[in-house]
């Protein structure tokens, strides 16, 4: 298929939902949302949704509407215990080494969770680059501009010859638009409108075998 860029969602992509990191970063953003900004605990978990729709992430609207310091915000929410949550995956090193496409990391978080994340799956060094909010310019998915901006941190001019994984439909629609091959990790979502459906990272080279 000529794939030279394969951009890899980071949490609860390349580990397991069921690790509960994305569980506790959720309890980190309430916390953040009641203790640092003031809103009632009440109408924290409303106000995330409808930033998510609004903003792609809870960070770009609290900026937007508290004008809030992304850096506090993400060292904030991003201090969990990574260490105890996630084990080595050496499988995981093996199929990533033996791809030929450059491996890009496609964050909406920032580059220090996702090296904690990476040093402790163990595949930091099979990893090409890391595009994180702030080398997108705070530009987040699912905004198109997020797609391109990764793209071109990723020298590569053409969307065609990428494949993107993630594990939310929200964030693959758009890069399905450009003409990327989208890969969702669900264990449900059967009919999502998508190139590829796993359960998990491990199955992305039996899913699509043209990568290797």
């Amino acid at each position: 298929m000529g794939w030279r860029t394969l951009f890899l969602d980071l949490d609860d992509t390349l580990y397991p939902g069921s690790s509960g990191v994305w569980q506790a970063i959720g309890v980190r953003i309430h916390e953040y949302m009641v203790h640092r900004v003031g809103i009632a605990p009440e109408d924290a978990d409303r106000l995330r949704g409808s930033y998510l729709e609004a903003y792609g992430t809870t960070l770009n609207g609290l900026v937007a509407n508290f004008h809030i310091d992304p850096l506090d915000y993400l060292d904030f929410v991003h201090d969990i215990p990574v260490e105890q949550m996630l084990e080595p995956d050496p499988s995981l090193r093996q199929m990533l080494a033996s791809l030929p496409q450059r491996k890009v990391v496609f964050t909406n978080a920032n580059r220090r969770h996702a090296d904690r994340v990476l040093a402790r799956l163990g595949i930091a060094d099979v990893i090409d680059a890391v595009a994180d909010l702030f080398a997108l310019e705070m530009t987040n998915k699912p905004k198109e501009a997020a797609y391109r901006r990764a793209m071109a941190l990723a020298g590569e001019p053409d969307p065609t010859a990428c494949v993107i994984v993630d594990d939310m439909l929200r964030n693959l629609i758009p890069a399905g638009r450009l003409g990327m091959t989208t890969v969702l990790i669900s264990s449900n979502d059967v009919h999502a409108p998508v190139d590829r459906r796993i359960a998990n990272i491990h199955e992305l080279t039996a899913a699509l075998p043209e990568l290797q």
